[in-house]
C-alpha cells in the first residue's frame, strides 16, 4: 500500500469524464448515420412498393364489373 493520500474527485473531474464519453459515442453516431438514414430510406421505399402492388391485386379482385344491358 502507499502512504499517498487520495485526492477527491472533484466536479471537473467528472465533467472531463462525462465529455471524454460523449465525444467517443458522438463520433460512432455521426459515422453510423449515413449508413442508417440510407437503410431507413431502403426499407421505406420497399414498404411502399409492397403495398402499392399488394393494394393493386386486392383492388382487381374484389372489383365489381357492372353490366349494362339496353332493353
Amino acid at each position: 500500500m502507499s502512504d499517498e493520500t487520495p485526492t477527491p474527485i472533484t466536479r471537473d473531474d467528472i465533467e472531463q469524464g462525462f465529455s471524454e464519453i460523449v465525444g467517443e459515442i458522438q463520433g460512432q453516431v455521426d459515422d453510423a448515420k449515413p449508413k442508417v438514414l440510407t437503410g431507413a430510406i431502403g426499407i421505406g421505399l420497399l414498404f411502399v412498393i409492397v403495398a402499392y402492388l399488394a393494394g393493386k391485386r386486392v383492388g382487381t379482385t374484389k372489383s365489381t364489373v357492372v353490366e349494362i344491358r339496353r332493353i
